[in-house]
């Protein structure tokens, strides 16, 4: 019985960390699921204690977040904000920056998934139109939307969670980690400049294209005006969730949109996924596999470490779960630790991070290619530098 059950819990985390199990048509949401219902099977786990593993204020802040976010993506936001950024580029390392601040900004406020996911295709188009190599526009792209992401709690879900558990402010953790995001951004510039001779020059060769694009005024002021007065809750200390749920259901009271619009957007599997997850934990958890790895994370330094590897073996939601359970008394700083290494270490490889495969997926719609290899001398030094950076800076 102990085999068996050390066999669910192993083939689950490697189907985490591949996105898939070979044979079978299933995704993470299914496999985190199928893992969790399992070890109810094998009585590690009852009903009771599998409902009580879920924590609500990370699903209602998430779901919160999807509704805003699809509202402003109707709207026209994403891509109004992309052309109207386009605007002040005249060459090639110019676009390089605007783009990686501005998906940068934008990931930090609306998650990264959703900016990697809407903001590809109009890059590839850019690109072509204006000639250029889309390689290295979209490392700036990938690279920006994780270091961008790991400045704010609504920049992406590993970092909602840790909201969740540690109760930081939204505030305080802006104010630990949107420097560390900034500074990232900067090195990963310089990166892009090393690695791409034909993004140095600055001289005003390009002629900005105006992307196609329907903005829906009424809709786009509505958001704006709720998104506004979102951030101002952050502000003042207002819970997140609580926030986030109330600006949704303001969002979904209209008269000219059909809600199915909107709720067809939300990441339902993402929802699921986090689901099972927090219960495959809680029985992990009860089982005890994990409990000599306590050992390994008893130092900033180690915890930095183990968070970095465990996020590229099985992703960095599934680490983060794992190891608020193993990290002993966390305190603030373990927290902002593993927040930022979580995030950042998603740079190291494609399959480091969602938003990663997003582009290399949507760019190979285009007819593009974006290579393990290609990423890996990018996301490798990326990756180094920004993770000694938050040591510096946290510890």
């Amino acid at each position: 019985m102990i085999i068996l059950r050390g066999l669910v819990v192993l083939l689950t985390y490697i189907g985490l960390g591949l996105g898939y199990l070979p044979g079978l048509r299933m995704n993470r949401a299914s496999i985190a699921l199928v893992g969790a219902a399992a070890l109810m099977a094998w009585g590690v786990l009852d009903l009771k204690a599998a409902w009580g593993a879920i924590d609500y204020k990370t699903l209602v802040f998430l779901f919160g977040m999807m509704i805003i976010s699809a509202n402003l993506a109707t709207a026209g936001f994403f891509q109004l904000s992309l052309d109207y950024l386009m605007r002040y580029v005249r060459s090639p390392f110019g676009l390089i920056v605007v783009l990686t601040f501005g998906s940068g900004a934008l990931s930090a406020l609306f998650m990264n998934d959703t900016i990697a996911l809407i903001l590809t295709p109009l890059v590839v188009g850019l690109t072509v139109a204006l000639k250029l190599n889309p390689i290295p526009y979209l490392l700036a792209l990938a690279g920006a939307t994780n270091t961008g992401s790991v400045a704010t709690l609504s920049g992406n879900p590993q970092n909602i969670l840790i909201g969740s558990f540690s109760g930081i402010s939204y505030v305080e953790f802006a104010k630990a980690l949107a420097p560390l995001a900034i500074v990232g951004l900067c090195i990963q510039i310089g990166l892009l400049w090393w690695l791409y001779p034909d993004v140095r020059s600055t001289q005003p060769t390009l002629k900005p294209e105006h992307l196609r694009y329907r903005v829906l005024k009424p809709l786009l002021t509505k958001s704006l005006l709720v998104t506004t007065g979102l951030l101002v809750a952050f502000l003042v200390g207002i819970p997140p969730a609580e926030a986030t749920l109330i600006a949704a259901g303001m969002l979904l009271v209209t008269r000219r949109l059909k809600p199915e619009r909107i709720l067809q957007k939300v990441d339902w599997d993402l929802l699921l996924m986090f689901s099972g997850l927090l219960i495959l934990t809680e029985g992990v958890q009860k089982l005890g596999v994990l409990n000599g790895f306590s050992q390994l994370v008893h130092t900033p330094l180690s915890i930095l470490g183990v968070t970095a590897l465990l996020s590229n073996l099985v992703s960095n939601v599934p680490a983060v779960l794992l190891l608020h359970h193993l990290i002993p008394h966390p305190d603030d700083r373990t927290w902002l630790l593993l927040a930022a290494g979580s995030t950042l270490a998603g740079n190291l490889t494609l399959l480091g991070s969602v938003a990663n495969l997003i582009v290399a997926e949507a760019v190979a719609k285009q007819g593009h290619r974006l290579t393990f290899w290609e990423h890996l001398r990018f996301g490798l030094p990326l990756t180094a530098m920004t993770l000694a950076l938050t040591y510096v800076w946290i510890v």
